[in-house]
């Protein structure tokens, strides 16, 4: 595994835990503190978007160019390897998307918390006139 594939990897890790942190139930002043943590770290993640982007376009120009094992001429080794080559930018492709989908689901978590914030401080002005 290169090195790009390791740090994608790292970082959708790191993304699910924060999916799942945000998701869990907590006390409101925790979760609103969580959600500002997460709102502050997002901006510089924002980094991950086009970088997966840029690793799906090298893995689509690597599938195009890549010799095609298909004939009665390879042997057995050449068309594991074959093989094994797609199953990894299979694996890559999946990878990638992953990392862009995890990044705009804590997104929208986050800003759909801020949302029902603004809206509870409203409801309270309301309540209190």
């Amino acid at each position: 595994m290169a090195l790009q594939w390791l740090i994608l990897t790292y970082v959708v890790a790191a993304e699910a835990a924060l999916a799942l942190l945000l998701t869990l139930p907590s006390p409101k002043l925790l979760k609103n503190r969580l959600v500002s943590l997460i709102s502050l770290i997002l901006q510089p993640a924002l980094f991950i978007v086009p970088f997966a982007g840029f690793q799906l376009l090298d893995i689509y120009w690597k599938n195009e160019h890549r010799l095609s094992c298909n004939s009665e001429i390879c042997t057995a080794a050449e068309r594991d390897r074959y093989e094994k080559s797609v199953y990894k930018a299979q694996r890559n492709v999946i990878l990638c998307t992953t990392a862009c989908l995890l990044y705009w689901s804590i997104h929208r978590i986050c800003k759909y918390h801020k949302e029902i914030e603004k809206l509870e401080e409203v409801e309270k002005r309301y309540k209190n006139e």
